[in-house]
């Protein structure tokens, strides 16, 4: 499996706009950045990639059938083989070692954020769930495979390449173990809370490690409280927010599915008194509760991905002001509203201005306690603002 220096005679040089200082830093290379393709370098061939001026620029991987023409690894002429992928994820497991110290589940491979562009890798206690988005990724999955039980580890891998995005790339859907076998459910922990995880039939990976530290943040709020949790998904925010003390939390989510894995998790951590779920549609059932006069002490809103292109930014911003408004309207005087966004393409400019919109509508006044986003074993690399997505806002009214 050990791929020489360039892993390819092809050579690719690059538009003189890409050499500019907006891209400084960024791992993808466009169709459009392309100015020449020298040879003839089959999908997940590595290329060295030149500057319009032919001075080395960087390595990386190529895709004759992706918009991302090409993942840069480095910009380094250095070789690119068992080794180099070795030694990136040791490095990404020695940072989880560091910032995910309370629990057993965490982001282990973040991206490009780990300098590995096209992979993305959640740990699980002993198990890693691997997504090769990428084709270079994709043909070295037997590697990397490797060297997270070597590096990392782990015991066994399981593949989740049922992601949408790789018929993009020109890769096929598939799941299933790479390295090992076993249950394909596992138990996990953030700091008290008790999780179960189907690392074959869940969401992406199985579960959203990005918003463990927010869920804890959101607890601090909560004890003596009544919570409405809406889009409550696995309850994992209202079970942190219950151990903490609750009066009660109710949970709503259009997911059957999900109301029953909700409900199974206040169950495992022993608080399904105080706890109630049920299947509902949250932008009609905010509404129901605002007429019927409900109200609750703290809020939480962490809806899914309303815009996945900078297109869809307007309606997405329509649709995150209505369901903040209703939020804010169930709020006692003095009580809390934590909402979050996991769509890239708005800012948190853009989603500040929209929740202040948001709370004129409502009749209210606000004032921020707290700014958070994803976790950090889920780094934001500065060149790459497409690896900052996660927004989490925490504010009173009054």
């Amino acid at each position: 499996m050990t791929q020489p220096a360039t892993g390819s005679t092809a050579r690719v040089r690059l538009t003189a706009e890409r050499e500019g200082p907006r891209y400084y830093g960024h791992l993808w290379v466009f169709d459009s950045n392309v100015a020449e393709v020298l040879g003839t370098p089959a999908a997940g061939d590595l290329v060295d990639v030149y500057t319009h001026q032919k001075r080395f620029f960087g390595r990386g991987l190529y895709n004759p059938h992706s918009k991302i023409r090409i993942r840069l690894l480095t910009f380094q002429d250095e070789p690119v083989d068992d080794d180099f992928f070795a030694r990136r994820v040791r490095a990404a497991a020695a940072l989880r070692q560091t910032v995910a110290t309370h629990t057993n589940a965490c982001r282990l491979v973040h991206g490009e954020s780990d300098l590995l562009p096209g992979l993305v890798v959640d740990r699980f206690a002993d198990v890693a769930v691997m997504q090769t988005l990428g084709y270079g990724m994709d043909l070295r999955k037997e590697l990397l495979g490797e060297l997270l039980v070597q590096e990392a580890g782990v015991k066994t891998v399981f593949l989740r390449n049922d992601a949408k995005s790789r018929t993009l790339e020109g890769l096929a859907l598939s799941k299933g173990f790479l390295r090992g076998d076993g249950a394909t459910r596992v138990s996990i922990h953030e700091g008290k809370a008790q999780f179960t995880v189907d690392i074959a039939e869940g969401q992406k990976t199985g579960w959203f490690c990005d918003q463990r530290e927010n869920r804890l943040a959101a607890a601090v709020y909560a004890k003596g409280k009544r919570v409405l949790e809406a889009f409550c998904h696995t309850g994992a925010f209202g079970m942190q927010a219950a151990l903490a003390g609750a009066q009660s939390v109710e949970g709503l989510d259009v997911s059957a599915a999900a109301v029953a894995l909700a409900q199974a998790h206040a169950e495992q951590n022993q608080v399904a008194a105080s706890c109630q779920y049920r299947q509902a549609d949250a932008f009609e059932e905010l509404r129901a509760l605002e007429r019927n006069n409900q109200r609750y002490d703290l809020v939480i809103l962490d809806p899914p991905a309303f815009a996945r292109s900078k297109k869809a930014v307007p309606h997405a911003l329509a649709g995150y002001k209505d369901v903040n408004l209703r939020g804010l309207r169930l709020l006692q005087p003095g009580g809390v509203l934590v909402t979050c966004s996991c769509s890239q393409p708005i800012s948190d400019h853009d989603f500040w201005m929209m929740l202040q919109a948001a709370a004129r509508d409502a009749n209210r006044q606000i004032r921020l306690l707290e700014q958070r986003g994803q976790g950090p074993d889920h780094p934001v690399l500065a060149g790459m603002p497409e690896t900052r997505y996660l927004k989490c806002f925490i504010v009173q009214v009054f």
